[in-house]
């Protein structure tokens, strides 16, 4: 598998990056988490508009979603072409709800459902393309899913956003890359069942024993590297910091 960080800002973008979002290839099938502020811009630095096979939505939070509002607008009135067919988008429940009440001018309610082949995710496996795809609720004020992909033996697992808990640990045993938000600062926030900080992501990538650990979601207002410092103290595996553009082999 290959994955390139299209976003990793948290809450909002920074002078870096966009907001979450992260491009998926295989076999040459393209899916794509989440697709939050500004990822539909950096997307096409990427692959084509046009291109995606699937997305796949954590929760229907904005730094998570929003940018399907804009992608709409590009399958909808695509004029080279014309209407782009729909693809499957895999979230919440009340995703389509969720995007037609944000972008409040659809032509009707109906319209979305015409380019996104809306599916409502709930625990437990699924495939799409070459992937199979394993969901867990993780702890967050909305619901919202952590995602554990396997293609050719090897595993992705990304945490979406969430506080500390052990169904984040068993969707991520023994996965070879990690990609875990952390969002807080150990020792400053303390929020229950929200998000992680990086000490946080480091234990629960020691208790997965996972290979390597990806930090993402890390907010403009929150230091990177006291993070990253924070998880090296607990996991003893490579711990790196996300950055847009990034591209890794798994």
């Amino acid at each position: 598998m290959k994955l390139t960080v299209v976003g990793c800002s948290g809450s909002f973008p920074s002078a870096e990056s966009a907001c979450s979002s992260y491009l998926v290839e295989a076999d040459g099938f393209r899916l794509l988490l989440d697709m939050g502020n500004g990822a539909l811009g950096e997307l096409q630095r990427h692959c084509g508009l046009y291109d995606l096979d699937a997305v796949v939505l954590s929760h229907l939070h904005p730094d998570h979603c929003i940018d399907m509002c804009a992608y709409f607008v590009a399958r909808y009135y695509r004029f080279d072409g014309g209407r782009a067919d729909a693809i499957p988008v895999y979230g919440p429940e009340g995703t389509e709800r969720r995007l037609v009440r944000a972008y409040d001018d659809v032509p009707d309610e109906r319209s979305m459902g015409e380019v996104f082949d809306f599916r409502t995710l709930t625990p437990g496996t699924f495939t799409v393309g070459p992937f199979t795809v394993r969901t867990a609720r993780v702890r967050h004020p909305v619901e919202a899913f952590g995602f554990r992909i396997e293609h050719g033996g090897r595993t992705l697992v990304y945490s979406g956003d969430t506080g500390p808990c052990q169904a984040l640990n068993e969707l991520a045993a023994g996965a070879d890359l990690f990609l875990c938000e952390a969002a807080f600062t150990h020792g400053k926030e303390d929020i229950p069942d929200l998000h992680l900080n990086g000490r946080q992501a480091g234990e629960a990538a020691r208790a997965a024993g996972v290979r390597t650990l990806l930090l993402t979601h890390i907010p403009p207002w929150t230091d990177p590297q006291l993070n990253q410092r924070d998880a090296q103290e607990v996991f003893d595996g490579p711990v790196e910091l996300a950055k847009a553009g990034a591209v890794y082999e798994v």
